[in-house]
C-alpha cells in the first residue's frame, strides 16, 4: 500500500513507520491517523513482523497535531482510539525520538513500549500555550510515567524539557548522542528479535491491563492469564535449549 504521511519498511522480522511529513515538522493532520491505522493493521496481520519502530526525522518525531486543519469532534475520537490500538498492539513499538516531540506527538510516543531519546530531543505538552487540554490521553498517561506532580507541571506550563531531562524523569528508557537515535533503537530491536515473540507479547498484555487495576486484583488476573497460556512450541524449545546448553531458536509458534 503506498502511503502519503507515512513511510514503511520491513528489514527481516523488524518493521519501521516513519512520518513523513517533515515540512510540518510530522504534525498529525487529517491523513495521517487513518494511514497509522492501515500501516498498524498490516504489521498486525504480517507473522514476519516481531518488532516495531516507530520514528520522524532529524527535526521532529512531531510536533503535535496539525493546527492549520480545522477539526471536526469525530477526529478526536478518532485519534484516541489510535492511540489506545497502539498501546495495546500485541508486538512491541519502540519510539525513536529526535528532535519535536510535543502535544500529540508526545501523545502518540506515550503510547509505544519503550522510547529512546535524542539529547537534543525536546518533550513537552505545549497545548496549554494555545488555550487548549492534551486530548489524546496526554492529561492521564503522562501522569502514569513520570508521576502527578512532574506531569502537571509539564501540562500547565506547556514548556519542554531535552532528551536528558526526560530520562532523568523516566520519560525515555534510554538518552544517546544526536544522530544516533535510529542506531540505538536498531540494536535494542535486534535483542527483542532475540526474545520469543509469544512470550514477550503475554507479557506485554499482562503489565498493559494490570496497571489498570487495583495490585491486589491485578496479581490474581496474572496468575490466572499465566496459567491459562498453552504451552508454545517456542516454550518447548526454550526449555530444550537450556538443558542442551545452546542458543534457543524461536519461531513465533
Amino acid at each position: 500500500m503506498a502511503y502519503q504521511t507515512i513511510i514503511y519498511q520491513k528489514d527481516g522480522r523488524l518493521a519501521t513507520v516513519t512520518l513523513n511529513r517533515p515540512h510540518r515538522l510530522n504534525a498529525i493532520d487529517s491523513v495521517m491517523p487513518r494511514e497509522l491505522n492501515a500501516v498498524f493493521d498490516e504489521m498486525e496481520q504480517d507473522r514476519e513482523v516481531w518488532i516495531v519502530i516507530l520514528t520522524g526525522d532529524d527535526r521532529a518525531f512531531s510536533a503535535g497535531a496539525d493546527i492549520r486543519e480545522d477539526r471536526p469532534p469525530a477526529w478526536l475520537r478518532g485519534l484516541n482510539k489510535l492511540f489506545n490500538r497502539i498501546e495495546a498492539f500485541e508486538k512491541p513499538v519502540i519510539a525513536a525520538v529526535n528532535g519535536f516531540c510535543l502535544g500529540g506527538g508526545l501523545e502518540l510516543a506515550l503510547c509505544c513500549d519503550i522510547i529512546i531519546a535524542s539529547e537534543t530531543a525536546l518533550f513537552g505538552m505545549a497545548e496549554m500555550k494555545i488555550g487548549a487540554i492534551p486530548g489524546a490521553g496526554g492529561t492521564q498517561r503522562l501522569p502514569r510515567v513520570v508521576g502527578t506532580l512532574k506531569a502537571k507541571e509539564l501540562i500547565y506550563s506547556g514548556d519542554p524539557i531535552d532528551g536528558k531531562e526526560a530520562y532523568r524523569i523516566s520519560l525515555a528508557n534510554k538518552v544517546v548522542p544526536p544522530g544516533r537515535v535510529i542506531e540505538e533503537a536498531r540494536k535494542l530491536a535486534l535483542t527483542l528479535l532475540d526474545r520469543p515473540p509469544l512470550t514477550m507479547r503475554t507479557a506485554k498484555h499482562c503489565v498493559n491491563v494490570g496497571m489498570q487495576m487495583a495490585l491486589p486484583a491485578a496479581l490474581e488476573w496474572a496468575e490466572a492469564r499465566i496459567a491459562a497460556q498453552p504451552p508454545t512450541k517456542d516454550a518447548v524449545e526454550g526449555r530444550l535449549a537450556f538443558r542442551e546448553k545452546r542458543k534457543p531458536v524461536w519461531r513465533g509458534e
